[in-house]
């Protein structure tokens, strides 16, 4: 599942979302642009791991940069890959 998040979207509903997809064994990978997507994208994969933590569960996240390309321009993005956490 990609989750694209913006600026403006809100980090509980993202979280919910992020929570939802991993708790359903989906994968999920939020796609983000600029530094408002950024701090969105963050505050919502802290929500997520709390939510997961309550059930025993850990997340963990591995970024990634793609290209993208945006009104014909090729533009940089970070890709987040979530999931849960293997123990070791």
């Amino acid at each position: 599942m990609t989750l694209k998040v913006a600026g403006k979207s809100n980090p509980s509903t993202v979280a919910g979302a992020i929570a939802k997809n991993v708790r359903d064994g989906k994968a999920v990978e939020l796609v983000i642009m600029g530094p408002f997507s950024v701090n969105q994208a963050v505050k919502a994969l802290a929500i997520a791991r709390g939510f997961m933590k309550k059930e025993g569960k850990d997340l963990c996240c591995k970024p990634e940069f793609m290209h993208l390309l945006v009104a014909g321009a090729e533009r940089s993005a970070i890709k987040l890959v979530v999931g849960v956490e293997n123990s070791p």
